[in-house]
This record gives C-alpha cells, structure tokens and sequence, in this order.
C-alpha cells in the first residue's frame, strides 16, 4: 500500500498545470527607484538564499524562456509567501521521512524531471500574480476560516486562509504559518509573507480522496466513498478539465480578447475568453459516525446493500427501485447518492453570495449577516432542486431549509421561526478537516443531518417562490472560478463565452453563431442585480437556456427579471421542452422600458395604504408585469429596493402560466427581434413561482 501511495504522490507531483503569462519578461521595465522589488528584497536577505536560487531554475511557464526570477524583479503586483532556507530544508527531510528521497538534497531526486517539477511546485504556490491591480497584505486577506483567496497561484491553486483564537497567527491551508514577525514586507512591486513551511497542497481529485478512504489512508467518509464507488460515480470525480478546450485556447483557436462592441458601461474596452474549461464537484455528505449509529454496524463493514435498506426503510424515495443495480438512474442507491453531488465546485465563501440583499451592509463590516439569501442548484443523477440557504437567524450555511420569514408588506425579511422538520441540514464549512478533503476539482463537505429529496423537500420547494440566478445554471462558470470572483480587474469582470460554432463552452446554453456572450461579475460596483452580477450579448442573438427542473408537478408562472436602459434590444421569448418546437411567450419584450412603459402598468406605491398598493399590483400582474424585489437593494441608491426603485427600470416579465412536470427538461429561447447587431441582451434571474403562491386567494403573494 505504501508503494502505491508513494507512487500517487509521484504523479501528483509531475502534474503542471499551464501557466497563462507572456512570453518574455521585459526586464527594461524594472523600478529603479530607491525601493526594493520583491526580488531585491529577497536577495538582501540570507534567510531566502534557497528560495532565490530556485527561482532562477524555474520558468514562467513552460512557453516561456523567462524565469520566475525575472518576474518577480518588474513591474506588477505580487504576493509572494517566500520560503525561508529553514523551510525548505524541512520540506527535503519531510520527503526523507515519507520514504520519497533517501537524503534531504536535491541531488537525491531519482531524476532529474522529478526534481524540476518538485521545485516548481514550490516556487509557483508561493507565488499570487495580482495582474494590474492586487497584492495580498494580511489586511485585505479572506474573512473567513476557509475561504479562499479570489485569485489562483501560479500553480492554479486557490490558496485558503485559517486564523485561530490567537489573532496573531494566521496559516496558508491551515497547515502553512506565516511568520508572525516578518510579514506585509511592502515592496514596489508586490508585498512579502515569509513562510515558515513550504506551501505545497495535494494536486489530488476527488476521486482520490475517495480512494483513500477506501483503501484505509483517510477515514471518516468510508461510507460515502463506498456508495458512490457502488454507483460508478469515482471516474467522473475523477475529471479536471476539458483537454479539447485547452488545446484551442493555448493554440489560438479559440477568441481570447474580443471588443465589447457597444455594451453597456464598457464602450471601447473588452472581454476575456476562460484560459480553461475545468470540471467541478461538490459532495455534501453524512460521516461515518453518522452511518454507525443510524445502521448499527462499523463504517469498515457497512455495504452499499446497508445503506439502501436504512434509505427504503426511512421512505425517502418511494419511487425509486431496490435493487443490485446500483448504477441505473432508478436503482433508489443512486437516487440517495446522486442528491448528494452537484456538478459544481463550490468552495466555502462561495455556497452563497451576499451582496445587496436588504440590510446587508455590502461596504461596511464584512460578515454581518441579514435576510435570508438562498441558491438553487441541479444535483447530479435525476435533475432535481438543491437548495443552500444562509441568514443571520440561521447562524451557518444550511441545505434545504425552509423557514417562516416575516415578509409582511412592512415586513422585516427576517426569519421569525423555523420548525424542526424545516431547518436543513448544516454543512460544516469551517471544519479544521475540510483541507484533507479539498480536491483540485472539488470539496466533500460534511453535512450534519441527512439530505434527501423526498417528498417532504419535493412539497416545501413546491411551496417557495423558486429565485435562481441564471448564472447557478451553469456549472462552467463556478468550476473556473468566473462567478463572482472577488476580484475588478477587466478579465475577471468581463468574460465571453464562445458561440456554439466556435466551441460549445456551456452545456446548458446555446449561442448562435456571430453573438457575443458576456458575463459581467459588478464585485465591488454597486449594482442591482441579483449577487451583482449579470450577462449581456451583443449581435443578433439567438440564446437557448436549458432551465433547472421544477420540484413537483404543478401551475407555475415563469418570471424574467429585466433590468432596462437605452441600450438594450427587443427580445421575443419562447417557452417548451422541445428545442426544436418552441412557441412563443407572449408579444416581443421591449427591454429598454421598465415602468416607465405604460404597457407595464407600473404604479408607484403609497406606502401607506396596502389596499390600495396591493390592488396596483394586481393591475400590473393583468399586464403581464410585476414590480421589483423588496429584498434587493439598488445600492447605487442607499436605502432603496428594486421595489422601490423611482427609474422604474426593474421589473418582472410573466413569460408563461403554464403546468410544468419535474420529469421534462423546459428550454427559454430569447431572441432579437431588432435588425441591428448592437442592441443588447441583458439577464439577471428566472424565478418559478407556483399557483399557491401567486394565486392564493388567502395569503397573497409577497412583495419581497
């Protein structure tokens, strides 16, 4: 076995992920003012002798001839977490003790390929490129045990930060120190954290943290691994990213830059292709304690078998069928595991997205939570709703939680009581262990309650106003870190994904030949929409949206938010479960006018007689129209909802009333109408609202 585990770590080791930067370094371009670059600053120091001489062996990539050296000597904005000479030394004998090399030496690599790679290994996850703009002093670190940073190391790792009770120390993926007394170094090129261990994370997958439970290197999820192995699962936890795409991204073949050609707020700049199309995962999943005390056996002797008969004995899916067949998409094991796994990599800061909900201060003291914020995402399997919730009441991200909130028209937003059936079960994303389950290509949180998609969660999603940003439906854009990173500069801000002709980026969408498809992550504007952040499209689109399934078979009213201006076009939309034989929803959608289009029936409200502002609604929902959210806040206007809004330039367009069925995939098809290639697309969220809510004849629906 522990031929095999060195073996891994081996392989893991040679794997070199491309590095996205220029060919030469243009050393012309170095300061010379009286202030010490990063690299002069390391070269003055004997404490880095070692760490400089490795950089001068490593490249900046394997196109380029320039040397990691160079790099760190000009212009830019690095954050470097620089190994002292200690450090390395430790890390050398640390593979003498794993049984790796015989002597902690370079020279007893037993090749030299092996030995380059080990050393750039170390010299790219030391190393934060902040393109144009950032540098990461500890101030400005990420809040929360466990979050990450926004941007990638050089070797396209997303580094983690974990401070304990002592707020003197702070550690690098909750094992790597940073040296108490010798960090937020200023330099005028970037800053300088000495670290007091080598910073070199497992370039493991998931897959491989599942066979270490398995083969009895790790505990603790021996049950979950097992399952999912049983259900044939561990070869697509096994995937990192689409070499097709990378191959046309390194070779030119895909657009990487593009003008913005006329969108909005971004006349005369441009967007930016993906470098990568990877995959992701996230597994939520019970423990082994958890499997002992519910089946009464040991986690090493619990078969697939136990758990399928604890899950048919406890009625989660009456539907399913008990058999041997573990891998059929009926067999009830798969159901139960399937539910469990989404094809997304969610990392703990990004389960949900806090931005301009109301009460939420998104400028001012980071953490301070308010109305509840949720989001809506497609499990792996059967196409089912994964709910992840979090509020101040809640105190902690939690899955499929339904609670009472108090969404009275003066209402507050606030959860006032949550039944103990309905609390949901907690993920546990501060857990000093989640490092030895954080994966290239994933996370495998623990979850404090089990989670099924039974009736009871089938009839309390059927009972919600279902929001979802359109972006939660696509899984590329959180598998390469696209959505709402927390970073401005113009790459990260303005993405385009290529048309269908070009190369089919997004499963779940389609785009027509000659549009360009922008995402627009608005972190740190203020904006309002949804999490802050939209899409955009230019040319004479034609975009398919495959939309996440509903929760039960029912009347539901499919709503689409717009946020109007001057730029944008005249959209038709289309409505079905044929791509091929879609009919219209309704008349084109003019989205330049908001409100202020009489068509809508937009009303302002008195706010101080509800009859009078509820009978408004009404009239508007008659023209097909609602207001604006009572729960988003406009943050370019301080204190003012969606609602609220006196531009009038958000509302909700009713595309269809129709019956929808859990079992069929439904497409939205919107489509330019305008004989012109700049009038623009915009979307932010659909929302699927069933006919108890928006026509209940006792409890209408809310505002919020």
């Amino acid at each position: 076995m522990k031929t095999v585990k060195k073996f891994n770590f081996l392989i893991a080791l040679c794997i070199l992920l491309l590095c996205s930067c220029t060919e030469e370094i243009d050393t012309s371009a170095r300061y010379v003012f009286k202030e010490e670059t990063v690299l002069s600053y390391l070269q003055k120091h004997d404490d880095y002798a070692e760490y400089v001489r490795l950089l001068q062996l490593v490249p900046i990539s394997p196109r380029s001839k320039s040397t990691v050296f160079q790099l760190l000597s000009a212009r830019g904005h690095y954050t470097c977490f620089a190994p002292t000479n200690e450090a390395i030394a430790k890390y050398l004998q640390d593979q003498v003790d794993a049984g790796f090399i015989t002597e902690p030496t370079w020279d007893s690599f037993p090749n030299d390929k092996l030995r380059d790679s080990i050393i750039r290994v170390i010299v790219y996850n030391s190393i934060i490129d902040g393109g144009d703009e950032e540098i990461y002093e500890t101030a400005n670190f990420p809040t929360n045990n466990n979050d990450e940073f926004g941007r990638a190391n050089m070797n396209d790792i997303r580094l983690s930060i974990y401070r304990p009770k002592d707020p003197d120390s702070i550690y690098i993926n909750r094992i790597y120190p940073i040296n108490q007394f010798n960090r937020d170094i200023p330099a005028i090129n970037g800053v300088v954290h000495q670290m007091e261990k080598v910073i070199a994370p497992r370039e493991v997958t998931l897959a491989t943290i599942l066979k270490e439970q398995l083969d009895g290197y790790a505990k603790g999820f021996v049950v979950t691994a097992r399952i999912i192995e049983a259900c044939g699962l561990l070869d697509t936890l096994g995937k990192q990213r689409d070499e097709v795409y990378e191959h046309l991204y390194q070779t030119g073949m895909i657009e990487e830059k593009t003008p913005a050609n006329g969108l909005a707020t971004m006349t005369g700049g441009y967007s930016y292709a993906p470098e990568h199309r990877k995959y992701g995962f996230t597994i939520f999943a019970e423990s082994d304690a958890f499997w002992e005390e519910a089946i009464g056996k040991q986690a090493e002797e619990i078969t697939p078998e136990d758990v399928q008969a604890w899950v048919q004995a406890g009625n989660y899916y009456p539907e399913a069928v008990a058999s041997t067949d573990f891998k059929s998409a009926d067999n009830l094991l798969y159901q139960w595991t399937t539910y469990h796994v989404l094809p997304f990599k969610l990392s703990p800061d990004r389960l949900v997205f806090h931005y301009n909900e109301k009460g939420y201060d998104y400028l001012g003291a980071a953490g301070k939570l308010s109305i509840p914020v949720m989001e809506y995402y497609v499990t792996m399997g059967k196409r089912r709703l994964l709910k992840i919730y979090e509020s101040l009441e809640s105190d902690g991200v939690y899955l499929n939680r339904f609670p009472i909130t108090d969404n009275s028209r003066h209402g507050t937003g606030h959860e006032t009581v949550c039944a103990p059936q309905n609390i949901g079960s907690r993920v546990m994303r501060e857990d000093e262990t989640l490092g030895e389950r954080t994966a290239l290509n994933g996370y495998l949180y623990e979850i404090n309650a089990p989670i099924s998609y039974n009736e009871e969660t089938r009839n309390n999603l059927a009972r919600s106003r279902i929001r979802m940003d359109c972006m939660s439906f696509f899984p590329e854009v959180m598998n390469n870190d696209i959505r709402r990173v927390p970073l401005a500069d113009a790459p990260h801000q303005w993405v385009h994904f290529p048309d269908d002709t070009e190369y089919k980026y997004i499963g779940n969408l389609s785009i027509n030949e000659g549009s360009t498809f922008v995402y627009y992550n608005a972190y740190g504007l203020k904006f309002g929409s949804l999490c802050g952040d939209e899409v955009k499209c230019v040319g004479r689109w034609e975009l398919v949206f495959t939309l996440p399934p509903v929760p039960k078979r029912g009347t539901y009213e499919v709503r689409y938010r717009i946020l109007t201006n001057s730029d944008r076009g005249v959209a038709q939309f289309y409505f079905g479960d044929r791509i091929d034989a879609m009919p219209a929803a309704g008349i084109p959608v003019n989205l330049t006018l908001g409100g202020a289009d009489p068509i809508t029936g937009w009303i302002e409200d008195t706010g101080t007689d509800d009859d009078a502002d509820a009978e408004a609604d009404k009239q508007m929902r008659n023209c097909g129209f609602m207001k604006g959210e009572e729960s988003i806040l406009i943050l370019k206007q301080p204190g003012t909802t969606a609602r609220a809004n006196v531009n009038r330039n958000i509302v909700r367009r009713i595309i269809t009333r129709q019956t929808l069925d859990p079992d069929r995939t439904y497409y939205l098809k919107i489509k330019s109408v305008l004989d012109t290639e700049t009038a623009e697309f915009y979307m932010d969220h659909i929302e699927y609202c069933p006919k108890e809510i928006y026509d209940n004849p006792v409890t209408p629906e809310d505002i919020w």
